[in-house]
């Protein structure tokens, strides 16, 4: 079974529209930036990083750290890869992280935008602010856990459980970086959309080279 889990066409539209649509009205300097300013000064208010509240609030946010989410992806293709004997699941994650890693930073360098507490300038030679990497990373890296999880068979609490994770992690996520002032609203939607645009990228290549690379390694070694 391919491609499980595989955005609608419909939904990868929706995503190249809204990142699109945001990024030319940041660069116009359009109404999203000031509204962008306006919820960054009422979290501002709320202090959460000078609280004690500060630290759960951050563990929210590792639902889309890089870290955390490689470590369980490591787990679930090493067992595949010794339990199934196949390598397509970390193929599959490493083609996730190549994309992941250029798209996202050359957004980021591209745009210039500075996080909330950078002072001065909003868009800056130094600013990696736009979009969440965070927030991209748990959409896609989920996402593709969850297709693993699904196509290969796994329990039914593991599918679950990346099922769960695929939906609430960049929900958790990208609220906990607002709430912190760690990002702006929009970075956090335009994170959303990126990571949709590229688990669509990746099943692509995948129905397209790595799932038949399996199939013909497979009639190969039953030759």
């Amino acid at each position: 079974m391919i491609g499980i889990g595989r955005p609608p066409w419909w939904l990868l539209t929706l995503a190249a529209a809204v990142t699109i649509g945001v990024t030319v009205d940041l660069l116009s300097r359009g109404w999203l930036e000031r509204m962008d300013l306006r919820v960054s000064e009422i979290v501002s208010a709320w202090a959460l990083r000078d609280s004690g509240a500060y630290w759960l609030v951050w563990l929210f946010t590792q639902a889309g750290g890089r870290g955390f989410i490689l470590i369980v992806l490591a787990g679930l293709v090493g067992w595949l890869a010794v339990r199934r004997r196949t390598l397509v699941p970390l193929v599959r994650v490493l083609l996730a992280l190549v994309l992941l890693t250029a798209v996202v930073y050359g957004f980021k360098y591209g745009t210039g935008r500075t996080a909330p507490a950078f002072p001065g300038s909003f868009f800056h030679r130094d600013g990696a602010s736009y979009p969440s990497g965070h927030v991209a990373n748990a959409v896609l890296m989920w996402g593709v856990a969850r297709w693993q999880a699904v196509e290969f068979g796994l329990p039914a609490g593991v599918q679950r459980a990346t099922w769960l994770l695929s939906v609430l992690g960049p929900v958790m996520t990208g609220v906990a970086m607002v709430a912190l002032d760690f990002h702006w609203v929009t970075d956090a939607v335009v994170g959303v959309a990126v990571g949709l645009l590229l688990l669509g990228v990746v099943h692509a290549l995948d129905a397209l080279v790595l799932s038949r690379w399996a199939r013909a390694r497979a009639g190969r070694s039953h030759a």
